[in-house]
């Protein structure tokens, strides 16, 4: 199986922490040269010492706020020429706050399309001359399980993910001939600190101890523990590689068996 990334430029949303910094790690370890990509240049530069570099990778940082995506348009955009860009991408932004769909305003569903598909939209169109030039695109899109099975209180979450979704397989469609290929993958519960939060909050909201709403998460996966990110970004990576030519515009879960449907 070739999972040789050597030679490849990568640009990883969102690395600075959690499954974002774990892809970055992952990535680097297989050969490629990755740009960390996110707000903080604080986190990022502490990522960026992590990155293996045994194989004479070049690693860098670009720095940008995804909620305004006309800021990472422009970074990027700067960042690249025809001549020198990223073959593969991993788009990976925080998710949206929790809550019912039936109360989040309007503002919320705006906001949250600009930051996951606009964003996304703004750099998977930077990076298409370079993936076609190169015959070699990978295209890897973070977003969620609710995109199969909609997740309780996160109204505003579940219809952007399945935004996002629909995008990328538009584009799987659109980019295959050129060699680019356009995959979601799905965390489930992931150790991060994220999850963390998620956890806080279920046990404020229903009264129980924070040992016990763990409890309760695991209950709910058949594995009955929560993924390490490098399981997740163990699953990315492969399909970042060689290996992985003839598989786009799938939604590929890295959930533990969580999730109800196929």
């Amino acid at each position: 199986m070739n999972l040789n990334l050597t030679s490849k430029n990568a640009l990883v949303c969102g690395s600075s922490q959690g499954i974002g910094k774990a892809c970055a790690i992952e990535l680097a370890s297989l050969g490629a040269n990755v740009t960390l990509f996110a707000r903080n240049e604080e986190s990022l530069t502490a990522v960026l010492a992590q990155l293996d570099t045994s194989k004479g990778q070049k690693h860098n940082l670009l720095i940008a706020d995804f909620s305004s995506p006309e800021e990472v348009k422009s970074v990027v955009e700067n960042a690249i020429t025809i001549d020198d860009g990223f073959e593969i991408l991993i788009n990976n932004t925080g998710g949206p706050a929790p809550g019912p769909a039936n109360v989040a305003s309007s503002t919320a569903f705006v906001d949250a399309f600009n930051l996951h598909l606009i964003s996304n939209h703004h750099l998977v169109q930077a990076l298409i001359p370079y993936m076609k030039k190169q015959s070699y695109g990978r295209i890897i899109n973070v977003i969620s399980t609710s995109v199969k099975q909609p997740l309780p209180n996160l109204g505003v979450s579940n219809t952007i993910r399945g935004a996002v979704a629909s995008w990328a397989k538009t584009l799987a469609y659109e980019l295959g001939e050129f060699g680019i290929t356009v995959n979601n993958v799905l965390p489930g519960a992931t150790a991060t600190a994220r999850l963390d939060a998620i956890i806080q909050g279920k046990a404020a909201k229903q009264n129980i101890s924070l040992e016990q709403a763990t409890i309760n998460e695991k209950a709910q996966i058949p594995m009955r523990r929560f993924a390490k990110p490098e399981e997740f970004a163990a699953a990315a990576a492969f399909l970042a590689s060689p290996s992985a030519g003839y598989i786009t515009g799938i939604n590929l879960p890295v959930d533990g068996g969580r999730t109800s449907s196929l």
